[in-house]
């Protein structure tokens, strides 16, 4: 298993079609299942298994909890950007360096488990308002180019999936009781 990517890297051919309103369904469904599925992920976790890196050199399991709800806001904003501007430029963090901080290392995982249900319930009130037409809208990335929210609507669904996966092969590799 790669320690990095659990459920294998995110693909997305730029080339695709517009998803179908089907497909957009599930992926609102998984987006919505995130914050629940990781607060399930983390449940029961010490203090110390809090503070495991899910693979050597990568965050711990704290740090990890703590950017998706960062990840998760910033893609919030993107879509809000999309839908309200054209074509907007966005800005890109440092993920890697936002993990550093202090909210990311020492802060119980709650605040985070808060934020993101919180976030997501708001999200899901905007994804399930939007139109088929809506998600042709686009965005320009600096670092990935032109994207639609078709794009990024099956990004973050792959996201929460993606961090879920981190803590729960870690948990089963140790052992830890879920």
């Amino acid at each position: 298993m790669d320690l990095s990517y659990p459920i294998g890297r995110f693909v997305w051919d730029r080339d695709k079609p517009a998803l179908r309103h089907e497909e957009r369904e599930h992926l609102i469904e998984q987006i919505a299942a995130a914050p629940t599925r990781l607060r399930e992920a983390v449940s029961g976790l010490t203090p110390e298994q809090l503070d495991t890196p899910y693979r050597p050199e990568g965050w711990t399991v704290r740090q990890v909890a703590h950017h998706v709800p960062d990840s998760h806001i910033n893609a919030y904003v993107r879509f809000k950007w999309s839908l309200t501007e054209t074509d907007p430029a966005i800005k890109v963090y440092e993920e890697s360096e936002w993990a550093k901080l202090e909210d990311a290392t020492a802060a119980p995982v709650e605040i985070s488990l808060e934020l993101l249900e919180a976030l997501h319930r708001r999200w899901i009130v905007l994804l399930r308002s939007l139109e088929d037409r809506d998600f042709a809208r686009t965005l320009r990335h600096p670092e990935s180019g032109s994207m639609n929210l078709d794009h990024l609507l099956a990004m973050y669904a792959w996201h929460g999936r993606h961090h879920v996966a981190h803590i729960t092969s870690l948990s089963d590799r140790m052992g830890w009781t879920r």
